[in-house]
């Protein structure tokens, strides 16, 4: 039963703390909307998209007013679209993220997630398409996000899909160089990516999940800081515990808003992201969470112990609070939209291969990395091998969200504005791994995927 003094600590959560429901995402099958005629598959597409989420804001608006607990974002996800219009007679993708752009202005949702395609074991003719009008969709949209998945622990990783992504990413920021690349920033690539994440720019809705479903993702950095200050001094045990008692508390309030938007928009509830999700704001994030475990600053020697503890005691308390735990669930790390992370490759203490290594024990990846303009296709393919192995070994998701900022050098800052936040433009190692790229294939799947 709930008491007085949990009501006042929540309140106390949201006003001073930086709590938040960061996004009600729902998912929708497009995979009924397949039609030969490109213009109609469109047309089936948005009309099924505007229908199934035509209350969906005002229902997060209702919530939000009605319990008091401020949700940030209200999204969609969709069938990857390299499926839903594989059938169609058409070599152009860009109409169909058009279309995308168009439903999710129409019912005013922030972003739409799911032009996307799945390559981790080969390429279909959709999954070609799709690719190919990646660059152009995203230059051409404001609000649709993509992603492909070019790995996981069973197939390995396929070299040829890392390659082409390479070369999509370095296009699609020369065709966003006036925003810094911006299209790149609504672009993921994935290892071993999951059919229910709630958050932008991977979600996309799975092939394994129902007609329509309410995802939600908690936030929630400040609160786990606040708390980890009333325990200076104390041991690990301490702090693992604080950390599981936090995240229990933070993931009851997601699934109180999942089930009350799930029960009153007639869709069934999917799950709950436990992922602690930062903003720029000071005060929202992770970074701080691992300098009040002790670390001088982000980056320094420990920060992999310091963060492999938040992500093991997020989960832990998180699965106790809810009856559906997925999506990611875990510590993001996104460089730009962290202010305290900011601050650390600012001053030279966290560098891109730090980062690599905290993405061994955390979600997701590799997230809102500025580069220098002029790094090759072939490094940024590269980069995105290394962090799919770590996935593919460690049988995890992993990503890559990088901008190859055009024009711009180690030093100079990208602004991106509101969420997506401001990313400092971080050191490339020199070495060029053109020839490693270039034999193309697949990376086998390791040993232990070999489970059945």
């Amino acid at each position: 039963m709930v008491n007085s003094k949990e009501i006042l600590e929540t309140l106390e959560m949201i006003d001073q703390q930086h709590l938040d429901i960061r996004t009600i995402t729902m998912g929708i099958s497009l995979r009924d909307c397949a039609h030969p005629d490109a213009n109609k598959c469109c047309d089936k597409i948005y009309d099924k998209i505007t229908r199934c989420a035509e209350k969906l804001v005002q229902t997060g608006e209702d919530i939000e007013r009605e319990l008091g607990i401020p949700i940030v974002n209200k999204r969609i996800s969709v069938t990857p679209m390299a499926m839903a219009a594989e059938s169609c007679e058409t070599e152009d993708f860009v109409p169909f993220a058009k279309t995308m752009d168009r439903a999710a202005k129409e019912v005013g949702v922030n972003f739409i997630g799911g032009f996307s395609a799945l390559v981790h074991k080969g390429f279909t003719s959709g999954d070609r398409r799709l690719i190919a009008a990646i660059p152009q969709a995203l230059t051409e949209t404001e609000r649709v996000c993509s992603s492909v998945n070019v790995a996981t622990t069973k197939a390995g990783i396929n070299m040829d899909a890392v390659a082409l992504m390479g070369r999509t990413i370095k296009t699609a920021a020369e065709m966003t160089k006036d925003s810094g690349g911006m299209a790149c920033a609504k672009l993921v690539v994935f290892a071993n990516a999951v059919e229910d994440n709630p958050f932008m720019a991977g979600a996309f809705h799975g092939v394994g999940e129902p007609e329509c479903v309410i995802n939600v993702g908690v936030s929630g950095p400040g609160v786990v800081h606040h708390a980890l200050t009333k325990v200076k001094g104390e041991s690990f045990d301490v702090v693992a515990d604080t950390i599981k008692k936090t995240a229990f508390r933070i993931t009851r309030m997601g699934q109180l808003v999942a089930q009350e938007a799930s029960a009153r928009l007639g869709v069934p509830f999917g799950i709950v992201d436990l992922s602690l999700a930062p903003t720029p704001a000071i005060g929202d994030s992770v970074a701080d969470i691992l300098e009040e475990m002790g670390l001088s600053t982000v980056g320094s020697h420990g920060t992999t112990a310091a963060l492999a503890l938040l992500n093991d005691a997020v989960k832990k308390g998180g699965v106790m609070a809810s009856s559906h735990v997925g999506g990611l669930s875990g510590a993001f790390i996104p460089v730009s939209e962290d202010a305290g992370m900011i601050a650390a490759v600012k001053a030279g203490a966290l560098t891109l291969e730090k980062l690599e290594a905290m993405t061994c024990v955390c979600s997701v990846g590799l997230d809102m990395i500025a580069v220098p303009g002029d790094t090759s296709a072939e490094t940024i393919s590269a980069i995105i091998a290394d962090e799919s192995a770590i996935g593919v070994v460690n049988n995890k998701t992993t990503a890559v969200r990088i901008i190859p900022a055009p024009g711009m050098v180690v030093g100079d800052t990208v602004d991106f504005g509101g969420l997506l936040g401001t990313a400092p433009v971080m050191p490339v190692n020199a070495g060029d791994p053109t020839l490693l790229i270039a034999r193309g294939g697949r990376i086998p799947a390791p040993l232990h995927s070999l489970r059945n």
